[in-house]
């Protein structure tokens, strides 16, 4: 029978994600609205946003955080392309972003000194084949195959290269291993709800002493450059942006980072969204025609949950617009270059009763599709 409940909130986007629970755009301080960023009051929001960052994180010492253009894939591009080249690299891609990363290092960089560790949509591959010596860039979620990287204990930590590593869609839900990390990116438009165009980029000690003793060889445009002098330059790091931000864009991950310390901070978050995933595994486990597209339970995702039904392309197609048009599930649907199938997110900005109304109405539309 057609459900008749609904989620209250139906956004279940993947990117940008929902807005956090509570949420309400007159409520933002705009104080800093019409003023210059480079003003004392611009200054100061921005200072916050990389101080409360460190803070709420539990970065450790010495670890700086900066805001940069382009979202998390300006911040990625920024330390391919300003750091990548002083040793071989190695890169562990397992769907479309991670590809994307490979790309950029093979075919614009075009360093020679390169292996790939792939593996197909679902799966992980052997992280053990990495090299403690050369660089190692990774996503540690896939955001659009929903396999994450389980832990950190394949890093060295004794290792000579830097780790570089696409977070967008795990800062903030799982747990990460700083200390093991030299490269952090995210962006505010995943885990948090914020809004789009910003990111976020996190340096060790060693990313920084990488970036003023090595000088790559091919010309960096200015939003790249982050060190003057053969120095970092430290300012980027301290809410001095390359470019313009949108401060009402800072007002509103301001508003997200305060709302995470009222939750009781980032070990709060991952909870809450562990505990989304288990509402969507406890559906999985009682339906036999719906599964998991990670291979192994100890890679699945608990934010961007890829899912699978035993339905074609099209049929599954017809699900999605189902879901739309019934007004209980907005932008469900795999990512393009994914398998067909149903992408849920499950970060802490979802509540978990509107997943468990949500379940009844994946299970009618599937009847409905499948007569």
């Amino acid at each position: 029978m057609k459900p008749t409940q609904k989620p209250a909130n139906p956004n279940f986007s993947s990117g940008p994600c929902s807005k956090r629970p509570g949420y309400d755009v007159s409520k933002l301080d705009v104080s800093t609205l019409g003023r210059s960023h480079r003003a004392a009051i611009g200054k100061a929001a921005l200072g916050r946003v990389c101080e409360e960052t460190a803070e709420v994180l539990g970065l450790p010492e010495g670890y700086r955080v900066g805001v940069v253009p382009a979202s998390d894939t300006g911040a990625v591009e920024m330390a391919l392309w300003s750091m990548l080249g002083a040793r071989p690299v190695d890169i562990c891609y397992w769907e479309s972003f991670g590809q994307g990363w490979l790309t950029d290092v093979v075919k614009q960089l075009k360093l020679e000194q390169t292996n790939a560790y792939g593996a197909d949509y679902g799966l992980l591959p052997d992280l053990g084949q990495t090299n403690p010596a050369h660089d190692i860039v990774f996503t540690w979620n896939g955001t659009t195959s929903g396999v994450k990287v389980p832990n950190g204990d394949w890093i060295s930590d004794d290792r000579e290269g830097l780790t570089i590593c696409d977070a967008t869609s795990a800062v903030f839900a799982m747990e990460m291993p700083w200390e093991k990390l030299d490269v952090v990116t995210f962006s505010w438009q995943k885990v948090l709800g914020g809004e789009g165009a910003h990111g976020m980029l996190i340096l060790s000690p060693r990313a920084v002493e990488r970036l003023e003793s090595y000088t790559p060889p091919w010309p960096l445009p200015k939003i790249f450059r982050m060190t003057k002098g053969g120095k970092l330059i430290d300012g980027i790091f301290r809410g001095e942006t390359i470019n313009t931000p949108s401060m009402l864009c800072v007002a509103d991950y301001l508003d997200a980072l305060d709302w995470v310390k009222a939750l009781g901070g980032v070990d709060a978050a991952i909870a809450k969204s562990r505990a989304n995933l288990a509402v969507i595994e406890d559906f999985v486990a009682a339906n036999e025609w719906i599964s998991f597209l990670a291979q192994d339970d100890a890679t699945r995702s608990n934010t961007s949950i890829c899912l699978s039904l035993d339905l074609d392309a099209d049929q599954v197609k017809q699900v999605v617009k189902l879901l739309d048009a019934e007004g209980v599930a907005y932008d469900i649907g795999a990512y393009r270059d994914a398998p067909a199938g149903l992408r849920i997110w499950g970060g802490a900005t979802v509540e978990q009763s509107d997943l468990e109304a949500l379940m009844p109405w994946i299970e009618w539309a599937y009847q409905e599709v499948s007569k």
